[in-house]
């Protein structure tokens, strides 16, 4: 794994738990751009490995 995917990984990760965190202190609304970012984040991880192979 190259530098620019474990840094997208863990960005994925980070923003989970600011969604997990928000949701259950806000409420799903409040969450939702995190959870969002989060899902696009991992995507663009997947493709990226994809791409490799």
């Amino acid at each position: 794994m190259k530098l620019p995917d474990i840094l997208i990984l863990s960005l994925a990760v980070v923003f989970t738990i600011i969604g997990i965190h928000l949701t259950m202190t806000l409420g799903i609304q409040d969450a939702y751009w995190a959870i969002m970012l989060s899902i696009a984040l991992y995507f663009l991880f997947v493709l990226r490995k994809k791409k490799q192979t």
